[in-house]
């Protein structure tokens, strides 16, 4: 996934990682431990679909956030 991309999206809208963790029904921290891909967390597809349509995001832009190979 590629953090940086949804940070931008999220940070577009006028909105923060709290905001974002809202939008899909976790806390912050869990929100966290999704986009930095901690202990195994991930973004599960109902919560995909949350932000894709929260941030009015078209399926090019789902892909390139969640299922763009890891930079290391």
């Amino acid at each position: 996934m590629d953090k940086n991309k949804l940070l931008g999206v999220i940070a577009s809208a006028g909105e923060n990682c709290s905001d974002a963790a809202n939008v899909i029904g976790v806390t912050r921290v869990t929100f966290s431990k999704k986009i930095n891909e901690k202990d195994g967390a991930s973004f599960t597809q109902p919560e995909i679909l949350a932000i894709k349509n929260h941030y009015n995001l078209n399926a090019e832009q789902v892909d390139s956030i969640f299922f763009a190979p890891k930079v290391s």
